[in-house]
């Protein structure tokens, strides 16, 4: 099994900054792929960024510029820094892991997840 526990969520204003975190433990060197993904009230989870084991990432374009997933495999930890931030980019964010080796922004390429941490945009 794999647990993810999510960290670094909170209240900014719009044009500011936050790291999240993405501790993993477990059975972590079966993970092909890590992602963030998120979910706003009353909207589907939609996939923000991944990260393969060989370091290639892929974005969404409404964040493409703005933020950056990037892995610490020391630490095993994942990290999504978030700039220039927007109210639409209000939200639950959730890390991801893939061990299946799908490396989409497909929900349903990812079967574990962690419980989420909440990031507040106001304008």
């Amino acid at each position: 099994q794999v647990q993810l526990v999510e960290s670094g969520g909170g209240s900014v204003q719009a044009g500011g900054s936050l790291r999240l975190s993405c501790t993993a433990s477990g059975y972590t060197y079966s993970m092909y792929c890590m992602a963030w993904f998120r979910q706003a009230p009353g909207k589907e989870r939609e996939g923000v960024a991944r990260i393969t084991t060989g370091e290639t990432t892929y974005y969404t374009d409404t964040v493409k510029g703005r933020f950056t997933i990037s892995q610490d495999s020391a630490k095993n930890t994942l990290y999504l820094q978030m700039n220039s931030l927007k109210p639409e980019d209000t939200a639950m964010y959730y890390c991801a892991a893939d061990n299946r080796g799908y490396c989409s922004l497909n929900r349903a390429s990812y079967n574990y997840w962690g419980q989420g941490t909440q990031v507040t945009v106001s304008s």
